[in-house]
Protein backbone atom coordinates (compact mmCIF):
# COMPACT_ATOMS: atom_id res chain seq x y z
CA UNK A 1 0.00 0.00 0.00
CA UNK A 2 1.45 3.29 -0.97
CA UNK A 3 0.23 6.47 0.51
CA UNK A 4 0.16 10.26 -0.15
CA UNK A 5 0.31 12.98 2.87
CA UNK A 6 -1.18 16.20 2.33
CA UNK A 7 -0.31 18.82 5.05
CA UNK A 8 -1.63 22.67 4.51
CA UNK A 9 0.51 25.30 6.56
CA UNK A 10 0.11 28.23 7.51
CA UNK A 11 3.27 30.04 9.23
CA UNK A 12 4.33 26.87 11.14
CA UNK A 13 7.81 27.15 10.70
CA UNK A 14 8.09 26.58 14.70
CA UNK A 15 5.96 23.50 14.87
CA UNK A 16 5.72 21.39 11.28
CA UNK A 17 9.56 20.42 11.98
CA UNK A 18 8.01 17.63 14.69
CA UNK A 19 5.38 16.60 12.35
CA UNK A 20 7.97 15.68 8.90
CA UNK A 21 10.22 14.20 11.32
CA UNK A 22 7.51 11.57 12.14
CA UNK A 23 6.00 11.41 8.89
CA UNK A 24 9.30 11.10 6.54
CA UNK A 25 10.05 8.03 8.58
CA UNK A 26 7.07 5.70 8.32
CA UNK A 27 6.42 3.23 6.11
CA UNK A 28 3.76 2.89 3.42
CA UNK A 29 3.97 6.86 3.21
CA UNK A 30 5.58 7.50 -0.18
CA UNK A 31 4.54 11.17 -0.87
CA UNK A 32 4.87 13.88 1.08
CA UNK A 33 3.04 17.23 -0.02
CA UNK A 34 2.95 20.27 1.63
CA UNK A 35 0.70 23.05 0.68
CA UNK A 36 2.15 26.71 1.95
CA UNK A 37 -0.74 28.68 2.06
CA UNK A 38 0.76 32.15 2.01
CA UNK A 39 3.01 31.92 5.11
CA UNK A 40 4.87 34.75 5.64
CA UNK A 41 7.10 33.42 7.91
CA UNK A 42 9.35 31.21 5.02
CA UNK A 43 7.44 28.34 6.22
CA UNK A 44 8.29 27.04 2.67
CA UNK A 45 12.09 27.63 2.14
CA UNK A 46 12.07 26.01 6.06
CA UNK A 47 10.82 23.06 4.68
CA UNK A 48 12.81 22.80 1.64
CA UNK A 49 16.20 23.12 3.06
CA UNK A 50 15.57 20.60 5.97
CA UNK A 51 13.46 17.96 3.74
CA UNK A 52 13.94 18.06 0.35
CA UNK A 53 12.40 15.02 0.14
CA UNK A 54 9.00 16.94 0.78
CA UNK A 55 6.79 18.61 -2.24
CA UNK A 56 6.22 21.70 -1.44
CA UNK A 57 3.54 23.72 -3.19
CA UNK A 58 3.14 27.34 -2.94
CA UNK A 59 -0.11 29.35 -2.59
CA UNK A 60 0.41 33.05 -3.01
CA UNK A 61 -1.90 34.67 -0.56
CA UNK A 62 -3.34 32.70 2.27
CA UNK A 63 -6.61 31.42 1.36
CA UNK A 64 -7.75 28.41 4.40
CA UNK A 65 -7.28 25.31 4.71
CA UNK A 66 -9.79 23.88 2.11
CA UNK A 67 -8.67 25.76 -0.58
CA UNK A 68 -5.36 24.52 0.42
CA UNK A 69 -6.12 21.01 0.03
CA UNK A 70 -8.29 21.02 -2.86
CA UNK A 71 -5.05 22.50 -4.70
CA UNK A 72 -2.72 20.30 -3.20
CA UNK A 73 -4.99 16.87 -4.13
CA UNK A 74 -4.00 17.95 -7.80
CA UNK A 75 -0.33 16.31 -7.09
CA UNK A 76 -1.24 13.23 -5.00
CA UNK A 77 -0.37 10.50 -6.92
CA UNK A 78 -1.62 7.40 -4.87
CA UNK A 79 -5.02 5.75 -4.42
CA UNK A 80 -4.88 6.22 -0.35
CA UNK A 81 -4.45 9.32 0.93
CA UNK A 82 -3.43 10.80 5.33
CA UNK A 83 -4.67 14.13 5.89
CA UNK A 84 -2.30 15.44 8.27
CA UNK A 85 -2.03 18.83 10.53
CA UNK A 86 0.94 21.05 10.75
CA UNK A 87 0.62 22.37 14.36
CA UNK A 88 0.51 19.36 16.18
CA UNK A 89 2.51 18.36 19.52
CA UNK A 90 3.17 15.02 20.98
CA UNK A 91 3.15 13.11 17.74
CA UNK A 92 4.05 9.11 18.45
CA UNK A 93 5.62 6.79 15.07
CA UNK A 94 4.13 3.70 16.34
CA UNK A 95 0.24 5.44 16.35
CA UNK A 96 0.82 6.71 13.03
CA UNK A 97 2.07 3.68 11.81
CA UNK A 98 -0.63 1.21 13.46
CA UNK A 99 -3.31 3.18 12.38
CA UNK A 100 -1.75 3.18 8.09
CA UNK A 101 -1.79 -0.83 9.20
CA UNK A 102 -4.81 -1.25 10.11
CA UNK A 103 -6.16 0.32 7.03
CA UNK A 104 -4.24 -1.89 4.87
CA UNK A 105 -5.26 -5.08 6.65
CA UNK A 106 -8.91 -4.42 7.68
CA UNK A 107 -10.46 -3.85 4.10
CA UNK A 108 -13.87 -3.02 4.15
CA UNK A 109 -13.27 0.68 6.46
CA UNK A 110 -13.34 3.48 4.33
CA UNK A 111 -11.44 5.75 6.10
CA UNK A 112 -9.85 5.75 9.55
CA UNK A 113 -9.77 9.26 12.19
CA UNK A 114 -6.89 9.46 14.59
CA UNK A 115 -8.80 10.47 17.77
CA UNK A 116 -7.21 13.30 19.62
CA UNK A 117 -7.60 11.15 23.03
CA UNK A 118 -5.45 14.13 25.00
CA UNK A 119 -7.61 16.86 24.00
CA UNK A 120 -9.01 18.94 26.71
CA UNK A 121 -12.41 17.97 28.66
CA UNK A 122 -14.38 20.22 26.75
CA UNK A 123 -13.00 19.47 23.61
CA UNK A 124 -14.21 15.87 24.17
CA UNK A 125 -17.43 16.82 25.86
CA UNK A 126 -18.39 17.94 22.24
CA UNK A 127 -16.45 15.37 20.58
CA UNK A 128 -14.22 17.42 17.87
CA UNK A 129 -11.50 15.01 19.11
CA UNK A 130 -12.99 12.75 16.68
CA UNK A 131 -15.20 14.86 14.45
CA UNK A 132 -12.57 17.84 13.92
CA UNK A 133 -9.81 16.10 14.37
CA UNK A 134 -7.46 17.02 11.06
CA UNK A 135 -5.76 13.44 10.74
CA UNK A 136 -7.53 10.68 8.93
CA UNK A 137 -6.77 8.15 5.84
CA UNK A 138 -9.12 7.45 3.54
CA UNK A 139 -9.56 7.41 0.13
CA UNK A 140 -8.21 9.75 -2.64
CA UNK A 141 -11.45 9.15 -4.54
CA UNK A 142 -13.57 10.35 -1.70
CA UNK A 143 -11.61 13.61 -0.97
CA UNK A 144 -11.76 14.35 -4.66
CA UNK A 145 -15.87 13.63 -4.72
CA UNK A 146 -16.23 16.06 -1.67
CA UNK A 147 -14.30 18.86 -2.70
CA UNK A 148 -15.73 19.16 -6.05
CA UNK A 149 -19.62 18.92 -4.83
CA UNK A 150 -21.72 22.08 -5.80
CA UNK A 151 -21.30 23.35 -1.88
CA UNK A 152 -18.56 25.42 -1.57
CA UNK A 153 -16.55 24.88 1.62
CA UNK A 154 -15.30 27.43 3.46
CA UNK A 155 -11.45 26.93 5.60
CA UNK A 156 -13.56 24.99 8.72
CA UNK A 157 -15.81 23.11 7.05
CA UNK A 158 -14.05 20.56 5.76
CA UNK A 159 -13.92 18.19 8.48
CA UNK A 160 -17.60 17.97 8.91
CA UNK A 161 -18.09 17.67 5.40
CA UNK A 162 -16.06 14.79 4.97
CA UNK A 163 -18.37 13.31 7.78
CA UNK A 164 -21.38 14.15 6.34
CA UNK A 165 -20.07 12.63 2.94
CA UNK A 166 -19.41 9.01 4.76
CA UNK A 167 -22.56 9.16 6.62
CA UNK A 168 -24.52 9.63 3.54
CA UNK A 169 -22.88 7.00 1.29
CA UNK A 170 -22.76 4.49 4.25
CA UNK A 171 -19.25 4.25 4.31
CA UNK A 172 -17.72 3.04 7.57
CA UNK A 173 -16.24 4.56 9.96
CA UNK A 174 -13.32 3.90 12.77
CA UNK A 175 -11.30 5.79 14.72
CA UNK A 176 -7.84 4.66 16.84
CA UNK A 177 -6.57 6.45 19.88
CA UNK A 178 -4.05 9.15 18.41
CA UNK A 179 -1.38 10.97 21.57
CA UNK A 180 -0.70 14.13 19.53
CA UNK A 181 -2.60 17.09 20.32
CA UNK A 182 -3.19 20.36 17.76
CA UNK A 183 -1.50 23.88 18.56
CA UNK A 184 -5.28 26.11 19.56
CA UNK A 185 -5.37 29.52 17.78
CA UNK A 186 -5.50 31.33 21.02
CA UNK A 187 -1.87 29.82 21.67
CA UNK A 188 -0.96 31.13 18.29
CA UNK A 189 -3.08 34.66 17.76
CA UNK A 190 -3.76 35.11 22.06
CA UNK A 191 -6.88 35.17 23.53
CA UNK A 192 -9.19 37.49 22.29
CA UNK A 193 -8.23 37.11 18.37
CA UNK A 194 -7.76 33.25 19.11
CA UNK A 195 -11.25 32.95 20.49
CA UNK A 196 -13.38 34.74 17.99
CA UNK A 197 -11.37 32.94 14.92
CA UNK A 198 -12.67 29.60 17.54
CA UNK A 199 -16.31 30.66 16.85
CA UNK A 200 -16.27 31.60 13.85
CA UNK A 201 -14.63 28.13 13.43
CA UNK A 202 -18.11 26.84 15.23
CA UNK A 203 -20.24 29.00 12.89
CA UNK A 204 -19.40 28.10 9.96
CA UNK A 205 -19.42 24.54 11.13
CA UNK A 206 -23.08 24.42 12.05
CA UNK A 207 -24.05 26.70 9.02
CA UNK A 208 -22.34 24.09 6.66
CA UNK A 209 -24.28 20.99 7.88
CA UNK A 210 -26.87 22.56 9.54
CA UNK A 211 -28.07 21.77 13.43
CA UNK A 212 -30.15 18.37 12.58
CA UNK A 213 -27.29 16.98 11.01
CA UNK A 214 -24.36 18.10 13.39
CA UNK A 215 -26.27 16.94 16.37
CA UNK A 216 -26.39 13.54 13.80
CA UNK A 217 -22.64 13.54 14.11
CA UNK A 218 -22.30 13.95 17.55
CA UNK A 219 -24.45 11.72 18.50
CA UNK A 220 -23.79 8.46 16.11
CA UNK A 221 -20.85 9.13 14.08
CA UNK A 222 -17.90 6.69 14.09
CA UNK A 223 -17.13 4.09 16.82
CA UNK A 224 -13.87 3.29 17.79
CA UNK A 225 -11.76 0.28 15.43
CA UNK A 226 -11.66 -3.14 17.44
CA UNK A 227 -8.47 -4.60 16.74
CA UNK A 228 -8.11 -8.63 16.87
CA UNK A 229 -4.57 -9.04 18.75
CA UNK A 230 -4.33 -12.60 18.23
CA UNK A 231 -5.21 -12.33 14.33
CA UNK A 232 -6.49 -9.54 12.31
CA UNK A 233 -9.46 -9.28 10.36
CA UNK A 234 -9.35 -8.27 7.11
CA UNK A 235 -13.06 -7.53 7.15
CA UNK A 236 -15.76 -6.06 9.55
CA UNK A 237 -18.82 -7.95 10.43
CA UNK A 238 -21.62 -6.31 12.03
Amino acid sequence: MKVSCLIPCYNERERIGEVLNVIVGCGHISQIICIDDGSTDGSADFIQTHWPAVHVVRLQKNSGKTAAIKYGIRYVQHDVLLMMDADLQGLRKEELEDALAAYRNYTSVDMIILRRINSPWFVKWYRSDVLLSGERILCTADLRSILNQKQKLKCYQLEVAINRYMLRHKKVVRWMPWSAINTYKVDKLGVLHGSRKEFNMYVDIVNYVGFSHMCLQLASFTRKLKQSPAKPKHRLYY
